[in-house]
């Protein structure tokens, strides 16, 4: 095994996917209530960037040997965790599609 090797174990594996189900589930609960979801989104990211802030910069490697394997595993495993953010501008075009879609039905 690998000394940062990403791969899940069987019991790591069970967590996550029932942390993946509650989330969904969570926000199957809230189709349609955008400030809820908006809500769902927001808790996510304080969670990522606490797990970033705290458990995994105290992990991270002290020497260059460990670097490089951690490094070599972003590379071969996927890169980096990132939540990305809605544009304003894909914001702003559902809205436009939304009003011309109205005003073609009056």
């Amino acid at each position: 095994m690998e000394l940062y090797s990403s791969d899940n174990s069987k019991a790591q594996a069970a967590d996550i996917d029932e942390i993946r189900l509650a989330v969904k589930l969570a926000a199957q609960k809230r189709e349609k209530d955008c400030a809820a979801l908006l809500g769902i989104l927001r808790q996510l990211e304080e969670l990522h960037r606490d797990i970033r802030e705290t458990l995994f910069q105290d992990s991270l490697p002290t020497n260059r040997q460990h670097l490089y394997h951690l490094l070599r595993d972003i590379e071969l495993n996927g890169g980096w965790p990132y939540i990305q953010r809605i544009k304003l501008t894909q914001l702003l075009a559902t809205l436009e599609d939304e009003s011309t879609l109205e005003a073609s039905e009056d």
